[in-house]
Order: structure tokens, then sequence, then C-alpha cells
């Protein structure tokens, strides 16, 4: 039997637009087993991102209840769920989100930085990882000399780089023509099945 990494229980979240409420999410159930790899589709403002957010930790629901690993998150402190996020979780972002001063390979190695670990291990790690999305000539160029391919694939390198259980991916192609956005798809789908997030 397949372990539960992330359970959305009756989730709901309204946000307050001007005098009235909107409704993101209206009872949300979900659960996502390790290993597993799946995209959430939906029209624009059907709650997608809202969703990611709850599974992230980046915003607690109105109601309902999210599990990772089966703790709930809405009883951790912003501190645990801060920690939670950093050593559980990688995250994807449509906008890439680089450091512009850095180059890849310290784009790559920054949220090592953030845990106050740094060793042989992580470096011989950093360069599998840049050779899997085939970016090691490109590890001293910074952000502005790249594609928004290869920027894409510095942010998935730098999204497994803490070795995260899941990781979420918000839109990981939409700034990308559809031949680049099929490449980060297969390479993230690689990715799933050589380390199970």
């Amino acid at each position: 039997m397949k372990k539960k990494i992330v359970e959305l229980v009756n989730i709901c979240k309204t946000y307050p637009l001007g005098n009235r409420e909107v409704k993101a999410l209206k009872n949300i159930s979900l659960t996502i087993e390790r290993g597993e790899f799946m995209s959430i589709a939906g029209p624009s403002g059907s709650g997608k991102t809202t969703a990611l957010n709850m599974i992230g930790c980046i915003d607690i629901p109105t109601s309902g209840l999210v599990r990772i690993n089966g703790q709930s998150t809405t009883e951790l402190s912003d501190d645990e769920q801060t920690e939670l996020r950093h050593k559980t979780i990688g995250f994807i972002f449509q906008s890439f989100n680089l450091i512009p001063v850095l180059n890849v390979y310290e784009n790559i190695e920054f949220p090592l930085f953030l845990d106050k670990r740094f060793n042989r291990d992580d470096r011989e790690w950093i360069n599998y990882l840049l050779e899997e999305v085939g970016l090691s000539e490109w590890a001293k160029h910074k952000p502005n000399e790249l594609s928004g391919g290869q920027r894409q694939r510095v942010a998935v390198a730098r999204a497994l780089v803490t070795r995260p259980e899941i990781i979420l991916a918000d839109e990981p192609t939409a700034n990308l023509d559809s031949v680049t956005g099929d490449k980060i798809i297969s390479l993230m789908s690689k990715i799933n099945k050589e380390f199970k997030t």
C-alpha cells in the first residue's frame, strides 16, 4: 500500500472582495500518494493555484483539513510550516523566480544555504542535477543569459536540491513555447520516476 503524502479534506477557501466573499475552493477533497504524478486542470480562476498554496503551506483554508505526511498543517506554527515547506516541498513557479545576481549553480544551491548546511555530497548532488537538466555547461551563467526553457530547468533543479518528497509546479510551462513546454513536462515525469517525488 502506498503512503498518503498529501490529503485535502473538505477544503474551503473564501477571500473578501469589497463587500462580498469569493469562494476560491468549495469542499475540495484530494489524496496524493508518494510517487504519484498528477496535474490539476481547470479554467483561470477555478482555484488551482489556491489548492497548490494549501498543499504548499503558503495559505491556510477557511475550513477543512490539510495533511502532509499525516500531519495537519493548520495545527503548525508559522515556523513549523516554514520548516515543513523547506524540508518536504519543492516549488516550481511559472515565472521561474531565479535570483538575477546569482549564476545557475548558485541559484540551485541557494535553498541549501537557507537550511544552513552545505557539504561535499551537496556539491555532487548539484552537479548531478545540472547534468540531469542538461545545464552543466551553463553553470556559471546568469539567468538573463538563458532562454526561458533553460531558466525553467534551473527552477526544476532548484526545486529538487533539498530532496523534497513533494514537488509543486504552478503552470510551469505557461511562459514557454509548446516544444520547450513538452520537454519540461517530460523532464518532470522522468524526475518523478527516478526520485519518487
